[in-house]
């Protein structure tokens, strides 16, 4: 697909503060979900609450990180002429947006120190050779030559009729010259087993809500580009599929303010706890969570720390 002409340009990506504490579209919203957030509450709402309420800090990850750094050089790659997108530029601009990476977030260098309880720490080098392969993949599914992305990294919100705020972060949307959209999501990992898509279908769906709901058109479109294995997984959503999910997320959002009301955040033991970063305080475990922050301290932080959230 390729661009349209542009059209009036965007409205100003909003301040973390403004996402929650001012009103949308002079909407006074009853509260926020992201596709991401929603999925931790369906995993696990005790999972929901360490990271959306008590914002609990979780140390980086490789994998995360591998993921935000091909992520960062896919959306540069854009920037370049189309005849210079190519795997050796790819290649190339690794370790400059490493680089950028580790300045912005400092704690990141701290996965390839020497780990406190001794043993050998993750090789920086073998790492990048890894990002380097998930880039080299990339040019085998898709032709950025070909390519001229609409948007990336497209910050995309609504409003329910139930005034829930609904938002998320595109990898990419392509417009065709007909005004169809595509809507991309790069994954660093494998593609998920058969039976185990949804979660991540779920995700585009989302996005495919917000979209219908601001532009008034159903993407035709949705594509995961699975980077780990080398496989793309397309989807065609329709008005039946975005009614239902609409109705899913209000159902996840009623669960939500349940369990707020409640104080009741449940764990849900299962395979997912075997790489959760908050196992040792998890009731499931024999841990102990710690008090939840009073409302107004709950505020402060989600006002504070909003823009994680969106991810």
């Amino acid at each position: 697909m390729s661009q349209t002409s542009p059209g009036p340009a965007p409205s100003p990506v909003p301040s973390p503060a403004e996402r929650v504490s001012t009103p949308v579209d002079g909407v006074e919203v009853v509260g926020a979900l992201s596709p991401s957030r929603a999925g931790d509450f369906v995993t696990c709402p005790l999972l929901y609450r360490f990271r959306t309420v008590d914002r609990l800090p979780e140390p980086p990850s490789a994998d995360a990180t591998r993921g935000t750094l091909v992520h960062k050089v896919l959306e540069d790659l854009f920037d370049l002429p189309a005849a210079e997108r190519t795997p050796q530029r790819a290649a190339a601009m690794l370790e400059p947006a490493w680089e950028a990476l580790v300045e912005a977030e400092p704690e990141l260098a701290e996965l390839f120190a020497p780990p406190e309880h001794g043993g050998p720490p993750l090789d920086l080098a073998h790492w990048l050779a890894s990002c380097r392969t998930v880039l080299e993949r990339w040019f085998t599914l898709e032709d950025p030559t070909r390519l001229e992305p609409a948007e990336r990294e497209l910050y995309v919100e609504t409003v329910l009729g139930s005034r829930l705020l609904l938002r998320g972060f595109v990898d990419r949307l392509d417009v065709a010259p007909d005004g169809a959209l595509r809507v991309v999501d790069y994954k660093t990992g494998r593609s998920p087993a058969v039976g185990f898509e949804q979660r991540a279908l779920f995700q585009m769906k989302f996005y495919a809500l917000v979209l219908w709901r601001t532009r008034g058109v159903v993407p035709a479109l949705l594509q995961l580009v699975y980077l780990g294995n080398g496989e793309i997984v397309r989807y065609r959503p329709d008005e039946d599929d975005l009614l239902a999910t609409e109705r899913r997320v209000e159902a996840i959002w009623a669960a939500i303010s349940t369990a707020r009301e409640s104080g009741e955040w449940l764990p849900n033991r299962g395979r997912p706890c075997d790489w959760c970063a908050h196992k040792a305080i998890c009731p499931a475990w024999g841990g102990t969570p710690p008090p939840l922050p009073e409302p107004a301290q709950e505020k402060t932080q989600a006002e504070a720390q909003e823009q994680t959230q969106g991810s």
